[in-house]
């Protein structure tokens, strides 16, 4: 029994691991391609050039690899590279990269992008992330491992989504959020760190309460980011997690959310 539904349409240019599963009324495009073990459901458009690794599912009615609605796109040849272990629910949307930035957008491995949401051009998702319903990430916009984006988030171009961050639903991002960092609002403010996300990864006690210190550093005790970053040296030196957030703070081009 064939994997491939009858009903759907796939250019001879593409190319399919052998036990890929494609449903019907899907399209999938010149210049795809889609590793062992993916599913692609019904109702769903691949549009090249796009690279898709092993063992994804893309639910009904997502777009992948589309163009850009950049104006500054032109029709150049850029990619969408997509990881392993990544569920993609339904109607996503996910555009391919453009030339003035890195030409590729990039989903690493064991990511959940839930309903509706849509990851914008030359965007970088990191490994485990959570894109809950509806969250939109403007183009150029860099969110790193183990984040969660609560349903309806909204991030601004060009901005950086630190490791292990959380944000609240309805959360308007503006300016980047170190790592670690538990953001509400519009526009969002850091109200805490993600110290449940940490727990549940395995981190130590000892690790979590440096960074409870580093933060009350950042946020409670009326430094500017230029000396707090002074006061944290000494902690980074001493936790890799604690520096995991000071360089995310030192390496801000759009100033952190405080």
């Amino acid at each position: 029994m064939s994997l491939i539904d009858p009903r759907a349409i796939i250019d001879p240019a593409a190319v399919l691991a052998a036990d890929v599963e494609v449903g019907p009324w899907s399209i999938i495009g010149p210049g795809v391609e889609i590793g062992e073990g993916t599913v692609i459901g019904p109702h769903v458009i691949l549009k090249g050039p796009t690279r898709i690794g092993r063992h994804n599912r893309i639910y009904q009615f997502s777009s992948v690899g589309e163009d850009t609605p950049d104006l500054k796109y032109k029709g150049e040849e850029t990619r969408l590279v997509i990881g392993d272990h990544n569920v993609i629910r339904e109607g996503v949307t996910i555009h391919r990269g453009t030339v003035q930035d890195r030409s590729e957008t990039t989903l690493g491995n064991h990511n959940l992008i839930m309903a509706y949401a849509h990851i914008g051009h030359d965007s970088v998702i990191g490994n485990h992330c959570i894109l809950v319903n509806n969250t939109a990430l403007a183009g150029h916009v860099h969110v790193d491992d183990w984040a969660i984006l609560s349903g309806f988030t909204l991030v601004h171009q060009y901005c950086h989504i630190g490791a292990h961050s959380f944000s609240g639903m309805g959360t308007a991002i503006g300016k980047d959020v170190p790592a670690y960092i538990t953001v509400f609002g519009n526009p969002a403010e850091a109200r805490s760190m993600n110290f449940e996300g940490m727990r549940r990864r395995g981190f130590s006690e000892e690790a979590i309460t440096a960074l409870r210190r580093a933060y009350k550093v950042v946020y409670r005790q009326g430094l500017t980011v230029e000396q707090a970053l002074v006061e944290l040296a000494e902690a980074s030196a001493q936790f890799p997690e604690v520096a995991i957030f000071r360089d995310s703070i030192q390496s801000s081009t759009r100033g952190i959310t405080r």
